[in-house]
């Protein structure tokens, strides 16, 4: 018997290869096109495999669209959670979550064109999926924000508006990469969005809440 040197793949293994390569099929074929367009037979034939295999991992197109919201939006909020909590100083919430934002963006770039289009133009549950992950990354934030400097004052409603501001431009600011190719407008895009976060935190040090 001649070795191999490799272990045989396991059941297990390639149903999650499987459905690795459902969910990356799923992001190419909906580059140019909506999730609601796309039928299960056409990520089958991408993928090489028969229709009904596509049920062994998800119920339908939309739950398929659903996983790749919460993959999308879990490595994200992960980031953003490291960049708070090894923050020395305010501005370093700034710097960071915007560096984050700008290479998790360029990694990850067909994952935010997904949610770009799908949360404009996608079926109703995906697109109410992505609004509860932009309204979990505010919350997040907000409790995070209670933290900054200033804030001790600040009743929690004031701190869920100042945080959906802030997740409101990163999200502006990550579109807004999406639709460009040249990187001096790139380089523009990012100064402007630390700018306007750095003007939030001056509004911080001086606003109080009305209690």
């Amino acid at each position: 018997m001649i070795e191999t040197g490799t272990e045989p793949e396991s059941r297990a293994e390639r149903k999650l290869r499987t459905r690795r390569a459902i969910l990356d099929a799923t992001l190419e074929l909906c580059a140019d096109s909506s999730l609601a367009a796309l039928s299960l037979r056409q990520v089958a034939k991408q993928v090489g495999i028969v229709p009904t295999a596509f049920y062994r991992h998800f119920d339908s197109i939309e739950s398929l669209g659903l996983a790749l919201v919460e993959e999308s939006f879990g490595s994200l909020r992960a980031l953003f959670r490291d960049v708070r909590r090894s923050a020395q100083h305010d501005e370093d919430i700034v710097d960071g979550s915007i560096d984050a934002l700008v290479d998790h963006v360029h990694r990850r770039r067909d994952h935010f064109a997904f949610i770009a289009r799908e949360r404009v133009a996608g079926p109703s549950s995906v697109r109410e999926a992505i609004r509860r992950e932009i309204e979990l990354c505010e919350r997040e934030l907000a409790t995070d924000l209670a933290l900054m400097t200033g804030t001790d004052v600040w009743t929690s409603k004031d701190l869920r508006v100042l945080s959906s501001l802030f997740v409101t431009v990163l999200v502006a600011t990550a579109e807004q990469i999406l639709s460009t190719d040249r990187s001096e407008r790139e380089e523009q895009v990012i100064a402007a969005v630390r700018t306007q976060l750095r003007m939030l935190l001056v509004g911080v040090y001086h606003w109080r809440s009305e209690r």
